[in-house]
């Protein structure tokens, strides 16, 4: 396993791939567990509860997540899953993930993101989806989120099309992000 690079909106060769909308995979072989391995410790180590591949730069449709909901316990926020992982660790695999269905009820969080560190913003999506996708064993499972777990899945799935959470918010707000973003990455280099 290794810790791999996340790419972020401040540089723009990074957004730019960012931006792509990911490949399916053709079946959960060696090369995508390893993927997913490298993922899974570039997650823990960033800290994050969730990873697409394409933010490590491999335009594969792979996500990666642990909400830290070991034992049964499920986390509200993106804090208490991050906290607990290291006791309750719960890692998820998904290749190839797809929506089936969402609710007609709305849940609205405040989301945060890898590729866009240090910006925190409220989102409303569906509050319930049903989805699809290969395991890590490359057996496919369906199975309804809710909570935080399917505000994650949808965030990460958004990933593999080449949306960032930002493109949700009013223009004004995602000018801001940026902005925010690209002032902290230029205050990190000049300390």
């Amino acid at each position: 396993m290794a810790i791999r690079r996340i790419l972020t909106i401040d540089n723009a060769a990074d957004l730019a791939i960012l931006k792509q909308v990911s490949k399916p995979v053709a079946a959960v072989d060696d090369a995508v567990r390893t993927l997913m391995d490298d993922m899974l410790e570039t997650m823990y180590d960033a800290p994050g509860i969730g990873l697409a591949a394409v933010q490590i730069g491999a335009l594969d449709r792979v996500i990666v997540m642990d909400l830290g909901d070991k034992d049964g316990v499920v986390c509200e926020t993106e804090e208490e899953a991050a906290e607990n992982v290291e006791a309750r660790k719960n890692p998820r695999f998904f290749a190839n993930p797809e929506i089936l269905w969402t609710s007609d009820e709305l849940y609205t969080y405040e989301e945060g993101c890898l590729s866009i560190p240090e910006y925190f913003d409220k989102v409303e999506r569906p509050a319930r989806v049903r989805i699809r996708y290969l395991n890590r064993d490359g057996q496919s499972v369906e199975e309804e989120a809710e909570g935080l777990y399917a505000v994650c899945i949808q965030h990460e799935m958004d990933h593999l099309n080449g949306v960032l959470f930002i493109d949700h918010l009013s223009r004004l707000k995602r000018d801001r992000a940026v902005t925010k973003v690209k002032k902290a990455a230029r205050d990190r280099i000049a300390a």
